[in-house]
């Protein structure tokens, strides 16, 4: 038997294995299969179209995985292993790749290979263990910053600065936004489906969003299919890479299409709104990925300082100004409550009034 035999067994454990030099085959209950092998090419031809949607992120994912079969010189394989995992990620590591950037490439790797373990193709996957990742800073506009640059894209293009408005007011993807048609408008709500995370959401307009979704008046040809239709992710980044130039961001890295959103999550926090709805604001997944905005939410905290300001020795203004920062309808009592009595001390009866008969 060839040291590359595959050994499978059924759960009764009865099997037999024969192989020649070019082919290997498993033999289990009179059934007769050739076990073959694959590159990660291959498979992903097989199975992206099932796997992943047209869009960006499919896009993304087939650049992930070219490297990854480069990576592998193209190696066929019927299992993969977890030495052959732990050598790519060391790659990949070496390559200057962050452990965010290492997660979503094995994201798409993993997959891929539970895909073609569950279609028989792999006969055996390796544990994959999500790298820690560290809590990046999140980089937001200011006021005046969206000022001057909105103004710089509007110059270029009216239709690149309504977009950036929608953006910045919704806090949606830019592929969502670009994806809109005007059935997807109703009154004072605009509702996104299709998403990241693969869930549809319907938020409230601002009214200057609903001003940019309406097209300028002088419009020519037949009415676009969507309000931002016209334009194409490509012909935006263009646009907004030469506008964050011309005032002085175009040396920032984190300035990009993106950061529309995360100015917009960081306004909603600012503004005192809680977390939950921030989640369903932006259509996040899971909490845990908008919890990246709570340390904007320092409201809360104020009060903190009041107490930390007081003089150690006034212990008494101290909790009087604990209680009067942090109380609360439900458990600030209305009225004090009756004093207690001291120990032994009996309660003054009434004198009883005599009945005529005594």
């Amino acid at each position: 038997m060839s040291n590359e035999a595959v050994q499978e067994a059924e759960a009764s454990g009865h099997f037999a294995f024969f192989s020649s030099q070019n082919s290997k085959f498993n033999y289990t209950y009179n059934k007769l299969r050739e076990v073959k092998s694959y590159r990660i090419g291959e498979l992903f031809a097989a199975y992206r179209d099932i796997l992943w949607d047209d869009g960006r992120h499919k896009y993304n994912v087939s650049s992930f995985i070219g490297e990854i079969d480069e990576i592998l010189l193209g190696e066929r394989f019927s299992t993969f292993d977890q030495n052959t995992l732990d050598n790519l990620i060391g790659t990949l590591r070496q390559r200057g790749n962050s452990n965010a950037t290492i997660n979503r490439k094995m994201a798409a790797l993993s997959k891929l290979l539970r895909k073609a373990h569950k279609m028989g193709d792999i006969h055996s996957l390796p544990e994959f263990r999500r790298q820690k990742e560290r809590a990046g800073r999140i980089r937001f506009l200011e006021r005046d910053e969206e000022a001057r640059l909105f103004a710089a894209i509007k110059s270029r293009s009216e239709d690149a600065y309504r977009l950036s408005v929608f953006l910045v007011d919704t806090g949606c993807r830019l592929g969502e936004a670009l994806g809109l048609i005007w059935n997807d408008i109703q009154e004072h709500r605009v509702s996104f489906w299709i998403t990241k995370s693969g869930r549809s959401r319907t938020i409230p307009m601002t009214e200057r969003v609903k001003e940019v979704i309406k097209l300028p008046p002088n419009t020519e040809g037949r009415r676009p299919k969507g309000p931002f239709t016209k334009l194409t992710q490509a012909q935006y980044r263009a646009i907004w890479n030469e506008a964050k130039t011309e005032v002085g961001l175009g040396a920032d890295e984190q300035v990009v299409p993106h950061i529309l959103r995360h100015t917009c999550a960081s306004r909603l926090v600012q503004g005192g709104i809680d977390i939950r709805r921030v989640q369903m604001w932006l259509g996040h997944q899971t909490l845990s990925m908008t919890m990246r905005y709570a340390h904007l939410a320092t409201n809360d905290l104020d009060g903190c300082v009041v107490v930390l300001e007081k003089p150690r020795g006034d212990e008494a203004s101290s909790r009087s100004a604990e209680a009067s920062v942090f109380a609360s309808p439900l458990t600030t009592p209305t009225s004090a409550p009756p004093a207690r009595k001291a120990k032994g001390q009996e309660a003054a009866k009434a004198p009883r009034k005599r009945s005529k008969g005594e």
